[in-house]
Order: structure tokens, then C-alpha cells, then sequence
């Protein structure tokens, strides 16, 4: 089993894959069955032929920078397992600052028993509304997904985690499929991970995410920010008042997030405000827009 880590590492290492230590543990122990302790746990005993042979597969597979979560099907997000395949992005850590504050505004403004409602646009692997089913007995999301093969993700990881009852799934455009419901100024949380990288950087991604993540999860357009542009009207007449509206961005699209909040409130019936701000991640860059409105 030892023996088998290291020419996987080595193997990695002289592909240039980014992590070949960690890559070549998760993958052998995705191979063997066993968790990354037990590789150490069983260091001394050979590969079984099969387990061999799945191994060897995986690492030509990763070496051709196929992401080890699609390797592998799963992903963890906020301590959470999810189902991942490539109809999905693959849920970021950075994304956790936006279930995070959506976790505290609704902790600090709902009593505890009073029911919390949130609206996500574009769910992907459901990680955004799964968790946030998960971590707050009291909320109840909607959550929307152009991609039937996504939305089907979406459902299998509520399953998963128990919370299917709490969302309703909706195949459909951003924010659009709430209005037939007579959700309209009902929905207290927006939430949204709209693909927010501009169409000229799409080339400038790294293999692993250009090659094998899909398109539409990645494509904002120009600017990065043209979902951003039809999802802020949206989310006004969704709102309850007051209300509040959180979006994940890319670093240095804070400003333009701000401008387009500003233009929204000149052009809106009544120009109620928005009052927002940019928090940032654990590593300084921009990450989330908080912006609430009422």
C-alpha cells in the first residue's frame, strides 16, 4: 500500500499536478475502500489486482487533470458530503462565506421557531441550499436550476442529507419560476453563485477547471456580472421588507456589484435602496455582496 502512494505521487508530481501528495491518497483510498488513515493503518499490504488496476486508472485520469471530485463523485462543503459529476460545479470552500452569513443574518434577525424562507438561483449540486436546510431548523428554501442534469444532482444530495422536504426544487431561469408561485415580497434570503467569470478569462483557467467544469456554471459574461444584472431586479420583488440579498463574486467585481445595486434602486418603482457591502474571504479577496433592502 506504501508502495503504491509513492509511485502514485511520483507519478503526479512529474505530470505537474498542483497537490500529487494529497491527490494520491484520496485516490488510493477511493481505490482500496478505505479512509486516508487506513492507508497507513494497512501501509505493508500489496494491492489486490482489481484495486491495482482502478488505482493506475484514477491517476491517468487526474495526470489528464480531471478534478480528483468527479474522480472520486463527492466533494465536501461546510462538513458536509455532496454528490458531485460533471453536470455540476464543484462546490469551492470560498463559497462557505456565503452560507455562513446567510446562517448569521437569519440567526440574528428570526426568532428561534419563526420560519425563515430563502430563494437560491442556480443551485447546482445543491450545496448553497442543502446546507442551509441543514444548519437552520427553521429555514425553508426554494432554489432554482437551469440544468435538468444539475437540478437531478441538486435533489439526490437533499436526499442524502435528509432535508428534502425543506426545498423545493424548480427547473428554470434564476429567480423567474418564484413569481408563479405567489412568492413575491415573501421570501426573506436571496442566494445566489451565479458564474461570474468574464468570458475572456475562460481560457485563462486552469485545465482542471476549463477542460472538465461546465461552461454555463463558469460564463458571466463580459464583465462577469451580466446574470447579476437580470438576477438584482429579481430579487427586489422577491424580497420580503425588510430583505436581504447575498451573491458570491470574483475579486475585484465588488464595485461593479455596487454600481449595479445603485442603478437597480434608480430604475426601480419607488427606488427603495439597497444598503450594501463587500465582505471578504479568508485570504482578503472580495467574495460576497450582503446588500438589504426595506
Amino acid at each position: 500500500m506504501r508502495e503504491a502512494l509513492v509511485r502514485g505521487r511520483e507519478y503526479l508530481q512529474r505530470s505537474s499536478v498542483e497537490n500529487p501528495f494529497l491527490d494520491a491518497e484520496v485516490l488510493l483510498a477511493h481505490a482500496t475502500g478505505l479512509d486516508r488513515a487506513g492507508l497507513y493503518r494497512e501501509g505493508e499490504r500489496k494491492l489486490a489486482q482489481k484495486e491495482a488496476a482502478a488505482y493506475s486508472q484514477l491517476l491517468a485520469r487526474r495526470a489528464a487533470r480531471e478534478p480528483v471530485a468527479y474522480l472520486t463523485g463527492e466533494k465536501e462543503f461546510m462538513g458536509l458530503s455532496f454528490l458531485v459529476n460533471p453536470a455540476v460545479l464543484i462546490p469551492r470552500p470560498e463559497t462557505e462565506l456565503l452560507v455562513e452569513n446567510a446562517l448569521l443574518l437569519a440567526r440574528e434577525f428570526f426568532s428561534s421557531g419563526e420560519p425563515v424562507f430563502f430563494a437560491e438561483a442556480g443551485t447546482g449540486s445543491g450545496a448553497v441550499a442543502v446546507s442551509v436546510a441543514s444548519f437552520l431548523p427553521d429555514a425553508f428554501v426554494y432554489a432554482t436550476e437551469i440544468s435538468p442534469g444539475a437540478l437531478a444532482v441538486a435533489e439526490k444530495n437533499a436526499e442524502r442529507h435528509g432535508v428534502r422536504e425543506k426545498i423545493v426544487f424548480l427547473e428554470g431561469d434564476l429567480l423567474s419560476p418564484f413569481f408563479a408561485l405567489g412568492l413575491a415580497g415573501r421570501i426573506n434570503i436571496v442566494l445566489a453563485n451565479l458564474p461570474y467569470v468574464p468570458t475572456a478569462r475562460l481560457k485563462r483557467l486552469a485545465p482542471d477547471v476549463r477542460r472538465y467544469e461546465p461552461l454555463l456554471a463558469l460564463d458571466g459574461g463580459p464583465d462577469g456580472l451580466s446574470l447579476y444584472r437580470r438576477l438584482i431586479p429579481q430579487a427586489r420583488r422577491l424580497l420580503s421588507v425588510p430583505g436581504w440579498l447575498l451573491v458570491e463574486i470574483g475579486p475585484g467585481q465588488g464595485a461593479g456589484m455596487l454600481k449595479l445595486l445603485e442603478e437597480d434602486a434608480k430604475n426601480a418603482p419607488g427606488g427603495r435602496p439597497w444598503e450594501a457591502e463587500v465582505l471578504f474571504d479568508y485570504g482578503g479577496r472580495e467574495r460576497v455582496v450582503r446588500a438589504k433592502i426595506g
